[in-house]
């Protein structure tokens, strides 16, 4: 199957959409955490569904309901969606190859739609391959605010250099031009039905259960991607509370067309991750030292490829975005704390 829209002049994306506007920098804060207490005009008459509620898709729903909102989203199984159900959300088993027109009625009237759905192999993305029957079912709906959250591996590797919003794209996997793709059917979809759409290039993606301390303490094997992450000179990150910053502010001040780097300010290389990671571990756990067949998890070859460090000024000046976590330092040893002794 051919990935629709893959033909449209991708590198034009950024000219197309990339709009000026003004904005009034704002520091929010993620009700992931007790002390965050702002956007309290968020709780009136907002509600949003997440479709593809995965590991950002869940944190972001309970820190909405926190705040009020009616949240609502979407699965791939019945299993996942009991396990959804028993976190107390509702929750939809969505099936992309075959569109259920209730679960599209439910999102045509939700005011706000978050799409965290990775593309497929061979497809593109699974919910746009029906873009004219998705299109038709949300048209004259409530939607006024969408976001589609990709990935910085749409810009390939940059030597080591610093790439923004508008560095030259050049995705190097099918999965990643895929994913360019999809960021401009998104804007179009949007643009069409005269909502404000946006697109969150997301950097490695961390947080509490899914962290170098998560893959230490497990004590189990790399996979073949880890170990090949290990060997770049650079990875950009961000934690996944982070991620809910950003998504707020947007909300607060929605751009249209626009695309946002969602990073922290320090990419580093895996390897240094994991050297601090094990040091929080040992220090705070004793006793837990993640090896593999009698190997560290570290390794001692030199960088075969250097990557990208992503700029993240964009979403700091123009999204007032204040990180909670600037620095994988900052954000590993806040998951560090949480852990009980012995976890």
């Amino acid at each position: 199957m051919e990935i629709y829209g893959a033909s449209r002049h991708l590198s034009q994306i950024n000219l197309r959409f990339d709009q000026t506007f003004t904005f009034r920098p704002t520091t929010v804060r993620c009700n992931l955490f007790p002390e965050a207490k702002e956007f309290p005009e968020l709780s009136t008459g907002n509600q949003m569904f997440i479709l593809g509620m995965g590991f950002v898709g869940k944190f972001f729903a309970a820190d909405l309901k926190n705040k009020g909102w009616v949240v609502r989203g979407s699965c791939t199984s019945t299993g996942k969606k009991k396990q959804l159900e028993e976190l107390g959300y509702s929750a939809y088993a969505f099936d992309a190859n075959d569109p259920q027109d209730e679960v599209l009625e439910l999102v045509k009237n939700h005011t706000h739609l978050v799409i965290s759905v990775p593309p497929l192999k061979g497809v593109g993305d699974p919910i746009l391959y029906h873009e004219g029957l998705l299109e038709r079912a949300l048209k004259g709906g409530r939607l006024r605010w969408l976001v589609y959250l990709s990935s910085t591996s749409v810009y390939g590797d940059s030597g080591g250099a610093w790439v923004d919003e508008n560095y030259p794209v050049k995705p190097e996997s099918e999965l990643a031009r895929a994913r360019l793709a999809a960021e401009e059917q998104w804007l179009c979809f949007g643009e069409n039905l005269g909502i404000a759409a946006h697109v969150f290039r997301l950097g490695g993606i961390y947080g509490p259960g899914r962290s170098a301390i998560d893959t230490i303490l497990k004590q189990g094997p790399m996979s073949k991607g880890q170990k090949e992450r290990l060997l770049k000179d650079y990875t950009s990150r961000v934690h996944v509370a982070d991620i809910c910053r950003a998504l707020h502010a947007s909300i607060l001040h929605p751009s249209p067309g626009k695309i946002y780097n969602i990073v922290d300010d320090d990419p580093a290389p895996r390897e240094e991750v994991f050297e601090f990671a094990r040091k929080l571990v040992e220090e705070k756990l004793p006793g837990h030292v993640y090896a593999e067949s009698g190997e560290p998890v570290l390794v001692s070859k030199k960088p075969s490829k250097s990557a990208k460090r992503v700029s993240n000024a964009r979403m700091k000046k123009e999204l007032g975005v204040n990180l909670r976590y600037p620095s994988y330092r900052s954000g590993l040893g806040g998951i560090m704390e949480k852990m009980a002794p012995g976890s």
